[in-house]
């Protein structure tokens, strides 16, 4: 089990035997981990990755307190990181976006507007080098969403659209574990807006293949 993981089996494990409920408060990350076995970085990631799927809730200068959930509700979103590990479902959602969405990418090369290509460009612009993950995931969902309504087919847009959000865990974990995800996804994105510009269908193509199979590869290893 990768440390991450281990971290946040440790933390669920805590809430299930109720040593921690709704609405408390962590206690210190320097107890907590010496409590839990674990490293400061380990636990750290653990609380971040719970804090995107809203287990936990960071406030800034307060401390770390565990949402007011129903337990029930609780446990079942603190078994998607078990689910995600064994459910091959997710996979193949990534195979079809990857069999769809370079096609779509190549189509909006030929129809985007300048309009268009400007308003992702700057959105690219306002992430910067360096942004936090909860801002590149939602970042990716619009700009993807963007190339693909240019595409001009509404059917291929809804599809691709429905795609999007069992695959979205898959992003916000490979951008927890794998290094450099952030600044690569980065890259994929600047290097599928260059071949827009270029109005290069096959280039727009390309690069939109490279993008979805890094993270169904990653997947498939992780898997």
């Amino acid at each position: 089990m990768a440390v991450t993981d281990e971290a946040i089996e440790k933390i669920k494990s805590m809430i299930v035997s109720g040593t921690l409920r709704p609405g408390d408060r962590l206690p210190k990350e320097s107890e907590l981990a010496a409590e839990l076995g674990l490293s400061r970085n380990s636990l750290r990631e653990a609380v971040r990755a719970l804090a995107l799927i809203r287990i936990l809730d960071v406030r800034q200068g307060d401390g770390t307190y565990v949402t007011s959930l129903d337990p029930q509700l609780l446990l079942e979103a603190l078994s998607f990181v078990v689910d995600f590990h064994r459910d091959d479902t997710v996979l193949e959602f990534l195979v079809v976006r990857r069999i769809l969405e370079p096609s779509a990418t190549a189509m909006a090369a030929t129809r985007i507007g300048e309009e268009e290509l400007d308003a992702l460009s700057a959105q690219l612009d306002a992430l910067g080098p360096e942004p936090s993950l909860e801002e590149l995931v939602a970042a990716d969902l619009e700009f993807h969403r963007g190339i693909v309504s240019a595409a001009g087919n509404s059917v291929l847009c809804s599809l691709l659209d429905g795609l999007s959000g069992p695959t979205t865990r898959a992003r916000v974990w490979r951008g927890l574990t794998q290094e450099d995800a952030v600044g690569r996804t980065l890259r994929e994105h600047r290097a599928i807006l260059a071949a827009l510009r270029d109005r290069d269908a096959e280039a727009a193509r390309a690069w939109a293949t490279v993008h979805v199979a890094s993270v169904e590869q990653w997947l498939r290893s992780t898997l």
